[in-house]
């Protein structure tokens, strides 16, 4: 697991390393039925907050085997951890990644999704020279996927009734993201 080298400041937001004093508030998110509504989990008790937040402090930071950056989103005016947030990607002449987390849902229609995922796209494009990046979404997460194309994904696929999730056969859409367009994005911005 790829760890930060330091913590990454937004204008609202602390994206850093998960920490033992977390516990409380990565339990209250991943035991939050909404949360979970279009993920392949189900509302998860304490114990299970205590074993996921226990394999991310495990890992000694020089373990890069599975590239994968785990980031705690934290709300800085209230010392709070808001959000569980992923940056993986493959170390292949595909040069791909993804990226994709979770809110608590108090903290939902305020833009905090866009402010992180700003961030591990600049990470992914220029700490770790990475082509393209994706976002995949339960077609009817239509919060996650305004959020993705805030940043400058765009749909690139809608696969029909292609999992079975939760009982039921469910949507994918695929958003994506190549550093070229990313770059553009930014300069136009300026």
């Amino acid at each position: 697991m790829v760890q930060l080298r330091h913590a990454l400041e937004t204008p609202r937001l602390t994206l850093r390393r998960f920490e033992l004093d977390d516990l409380d508030d990565l339990a209250l998110i991943l035991a939050n039925e909404e949360v979970n509504r279009y993920l392949y989990s189900e509302p998860r008790e304490r114990v299970a907050a205590v074993e996921l937040l226990r394999g991310r402090l495990d890992k000694p930071e020089d373990v890069a085997e599975d590239n994968r950056l785990n980031v705690a989103v934290e709300l800085r005016d209230a010392r709070r951890v808001i959000g569980d947030f992923v940056l993986w990607w493959t170390e292949n002449e595909h040069h791909q990644g993804e990226i994709g987390g979770s809110l608590h849902p108090d903290f939902h229609r305020r833009g905090f999704a866009g402010e992180v995922y700003e961030e591990l796209l600049a990470l992914a494009f220029t700490e770790y020279g990475l082509r393209r990046v994706v976002g995949r979404c339960d077609a009817r997460n239509g919060a996650s996927i305004r959020a993705l194309e805030k940043v400058g994904l765009r749909q690139e696929a809608h696969f029909v009734e292609n999992e079975f999730v939760k009982g039921e056969w469910t949507d994918e859409v695929v958003m994506a993201v190549r550093k070229v367009d990313w770059e553009r994005r930014r300069e136009g911005a300026h």
